[in-house]
């Protein structure tokens, strides 16, 4: 697997060139696109990753999915670029790693909110004001649902975790019950 800071030293490139020719979402949008095409189709990002189809061959590939995602000369490059070096099958990587750049840049955090239930709008947006006031960044809040809390709330916020949900507090008392023998 490629490594994390392999997969920010392409994505910081592509994002110098993409900022230079001022198409960062339009750049984003693509690597996303093509990241979803890859995993959606296990069959063609293996025939990418496997040594034993020849690169001429790969390269090909590459260019009908240049096509079919109309992908710029900039970005087609890039992902020439990255099928000739044999690392194309790791674009997801190098897309989660250009999104951070691309919040970093426009001063957005990411956070994930798991609940035993699903949140009410209203409380979805409450949620949204507290961890952008908290970071003082505009918040990108997902939603998930985990029986498994319980009750309560996990957040997820940039690099921070907020742990209230029933399944820790158990957690806790049957620590603290286990620690008092």
């Amino acid at each position: 697997m490629i490594s994390t800071i392999l997969a920010k030293r392409y994505a910081k490139a592509l994002f110098s060139v993409a900022k230079e020719e001022d198409r960062l979402d339009a750049f984003s949008a693509a690597l996303q696109d093509i990241s979803s095409f890859l995993s959606d189709n296990p069959d063609i990002e293996a025939a990418l990753e496997n040594p034993v189809v020849p690169p001429d061959i790969k390269l090909e590939v590459t260019e009908e999915i240049i096509k079919a995602s109309g992908a710029d000369d900039s970005l087609a490059n890039f992902l020439r670029l990255l099928t000739e070096r044999g690392r194309i099958q790791h674009l997801g990587v190098i897309s989660d790693a250009y999104q951070e750049l691309m919040d970093e840049e426009t001063g957005v955090v990411r956070a994930i909110v798991k609940t035993a239930v699903p949140l009410s709008e209203e409380m979805h947006n409450r949620m949204k004001e507290i961890f952008s006031e908290k970071t003082g960044k505009q918040v990108a809040l997902v939603t998930e649902e985990d029986p498994d809390i319980i009750g309560g709330v996990v957040a997820y916020v940039g690099d921070k975790v907020w742990d209230g949900s029933i399944r820790s507090q158990l957690d806790g008392f049957k620590e603290s019950i286990g620690g008092a023998k």
